[in-house]
């Protein structure tokens, strides 16, 4: 049966990555039927430094891997390359992306991609704010006592909270347009 409602109502549970060579952070979020924005759970894979790369990136893969088996999300979300001023740096976190993007897309599950503009403005409403306002949102957003700990943790959390508003944007207006 076919909604006629065009609000959003579907529950969409997102897997936000934020991706880094030392902490690597994540968050699950789940959008409800009431719009209402839940945190399941959120942290970072603390990567050891002394680790030769490889191994720290299967650890990634594994503890990712572990997050989407226990939270079953629908999609997951990371931000987009950035551009950084020391190659050797952005090629590491390439390859951590790419690690992030293999767990995701073993698992079954698409992977979105979105820009820390992007980010910014459906977290914040405005492009250029600042990692703090951003991390304040997210709190406000889902409705938490405190900012999450670490930053990557509500860093991951803005990227999927981004997700579930560019979907549901989305699909509004999908439904606007039968």
């Amino acid at each position: 049966m076919e909604a006629t409602n065009p609000q959003y109502t579907s529950d969409m549970r997102v897997l936000g990555i934020d991706c880094g060579t030392e902490y690597t952070g994540y968050g699950v979020v789940e959008l409800c039927d009431d719009d209402r924005l839940i945190c399941l759970t959120c942290g970072a894979v603390k990567l050891s430094p002394r680790e030769p790369l490889p191994r720290r990136l299967v650890e990634i893969f594994e503890r990712l891997g572990a997050i989407i088996e226990q939270h079953r999300p629908d999609y997951v979300a990371i931000e987009d390359v950035f551009y950084a001023v020391n190659a050797k740096s952005a090629i590491k976190l390439g390859q951590v992306r790419g690690v992030a993007m293999l767990a995701a897309s073993s698992a079954g599950l698409d992977v979105a991609e979105y820009s820390p503009l992007s980010i910014k403005s459906a977290v914040v409403g405005y492009g250029k704010a600042e990692k703090r306002q951003v991390q304040h949102m997210v709190a406000r957003l889902l409705n938490l006592d405190e900012v999450p700990e670490p930053t990557d943790a509500a860093d991951a959390l803005a990227i999927a909270i981004c997700h579930l508003h560019t979907s549901a944007t989305l699909e509004r207006q999908k439904a606007a347009a039968r």
